[in-house]
């Protein structure tokens, strides 16, 4: 495993952005909100699948394409890292936004539906999700990107899949549990308030970075 041990500083920065953005309610709690109260635990985990297979998707895609890019064009790397510390300063702005008024998660709407639809449904709403590609570039920009051969990057986009099962099934348990959502909706704004200022700092060190 020598070979993965030089990777491993960049896996760990790439996979912080990556939670911070799970732990942040987007479009995919507000599906697995709106499943797991309609449909039950089980078709919320199932959906949670398939956001995670999409996570692993992006991170691959991205990977593969900015590692391309930074090879053959000499300054890519310092925008692409400089946009990536824009786009968490601009997150960061949002959750100490919510922190002060915390706005309610909107239920979407879904009909009932078999699991392998459920799953397409994860999948397509992950990989369809601009927000969550512009994420990626941010996450993959500090990731191992550059450099790195196919091996490591299969195993960057899997361990990016399993960190987004753990994170969305989390969020599928809580949010078909109306006793632990409650919960949840009465501390929101510490966790928005926590993910500000840890938005912020990883904003700062990536804009800082130098390479």
């Amino acid at each position: 495993m020598d070979w993965l041990t030089p990777f491993l500083p960049a896996f760990i920065a790439a996979y912080s952005v990556q939670m911070v953005g799970v732990m942040s309610p987007g479009p995919a709690v507000a599906l697995l909100l709106g499943i797991g109260a309609q449909q039950g635990r089980a078709a919320a985990l199932m959906t949670a699948f398939g956001i995670a297979c999409g996570a692993g998707l992006l991170a691959l895609a991205t990977s593969l394409g900015l590692g391309i890019l930074m090879q053959e064009v000499a300054w890519a790397g310092t925008a692409l890292r400089l946009l990536g510390a824009a786009y968490l300063a601009w997150l960061a702005w949002k959750a100490m936004k919510k922190a002060i008024v915390p706005p309610q998660v909107q239920v979407a709407q879904v009909q009932r539906q078999p699991l392998a639809r459920l799953f397409a449904t994860g999948l397509t709403l992950q990989i369809t999700n601009i927000k969550a590609l512009v994420f990626w570039m941010a996450a993959v920009s500090v990731g191992p990107a550059q450099g790195a051969p196919l091996p490591v990057l299969l195993i960057f986009a899997l361990g990016g899949m399993v960190l987004s099962l753990a994170g969305h099934a989390t969020w599928a348990m809580i949010l078909s549990s109306r006793p632990v959502r409650h919960a949840y909706d009465r501390a929101r704004r510490w966790v928005e308030g926590t993910l500000g200022v840890f938005l912020g700092v990883m904003a700062f060190r990536m804009a800082m970075e130098r390479r």
